[in-house]
């Protein structure tokens, strides 16, 4: 269903450009990068995103996904209801780009002019009732636990070379002598039956992470893992944020009632040791 949104979606653009060259007088629209605002409640901690498209419809037909910014041409005029999706790369996939369910669409109404450009600068924000487990590193205690058996090597730390958000990070070093570590969320009833759960995570690493849900149930545990976040050379690391969709797991884990996310590192092979930052990990869900 996706791949085929994405092929309707192809279709539109290319028809719309064909038809443009055919008529020198398509109004334009513009449609700035994304502006994530806070809610008054202030629930959902640093605001961080990577909301890389929008899903266009106008009079509530579909124009189709748009990576952001984009300057869009239009065989159409005056008054207009313009409806913006925030959408983002599932899994980290750019080819799979989906409307983020935790957060609100833009509208406004404007007027579509032949050969004037209406600019559009979207905002949004998480609706009200999102529920958020969130471990940003700014409190004394760290609420992601090291597990069992494992080095408690995961730290905070404030180097102003490597800080981002807040006042502190997290940070995982990895030597051969402190090779593997695996940390965990709180347990936790999380929705299942095909509800919308995501972890949200911002990270720098030079070493391979491993994400995944451990499930627990009456008389049965179950690791499910998940994406691998690849390691980023050391002349090009950079703080990214994905978005991780756990639907497909607590879905099919129907003999399972509690959960907890788990991120796993051994140290790569070939390498003395590495670094992994993460921060602003969420677990994002109604």
């Amino acid at each position: 269903m996706k791949l085929q949104l994405i092929f309707i979606t192809s279709i539109i653009v290319l028809l719309v450009n064909a038809c443009v060259k055919n008529n020198t007088d398509p109004s334009w629209l513009y449609i700035d990068a994304w502006v994530l605002q806070a809610n008054q409640t202030n629930l959902e901690g640093e605001l961080t995103h990577n909301i890389t498209d929008a899903y266009v419809l106008i009079d509530d037909k579909v124009i189709g996904y748009f990576e952001l910014p984009i300057k869009i041409p239009l065989l159409q005029n005056g008054s207009k209801k313009i409806t913006l999706y925030p959408a983002i790369h599932n899994n980290g996939i750019s080819s799979t780009k989906k409307t983020y369910p935790f957060l609100q669409p833009y509208t406004i109404i404007t007027s579509l002019t032949k050969n004037e450009t209406v600019k559009i600068n979207p905002s949004t924000k998480y609706y009200t009732n999102t529920k958020f487990w969130i471990e940003n590193f700014e409190d004394a205690g760290i609420k992601l636990e090291t597990s069992p058996n494992f080095s408690p090597i995961l730290t905070t730390a404030s180097d102003p070379s490597i800080l981002k958000y807040g006042q502190r990070y997290g940070w995982i070093h990895l030597t051969k002598s402190d090779s593997i570590w695996m940390g965990t969320t709180t347990k936790m009833s999380l929705p299942q039956y095909g509800s919308e759960v995501y972890l949200e995570i911002d990270y720098m690493n030079t070493n391979r992470l491993l994400t995944g849900v451990n499930a627990y149930g009456s008389l049965a545990f179950r690791a499910n893992p998940n994406i691998q976040l690849n390691a980023q050379t050391n002349s090009e690391k950079k703080w990214k944020k994905i978005y991780i969709d756990l639907k497909e797991i607590l879905s099919y884990s129907t003999n399972y009632n509690l959960f907890e996310q788990y991120l796993e590192a051994e140290l790569d092979s070939g390498k003395d040791s590495s670094d992994i930052y993460i921060d602003n990990i969420k677990l994002v869900y109604f």
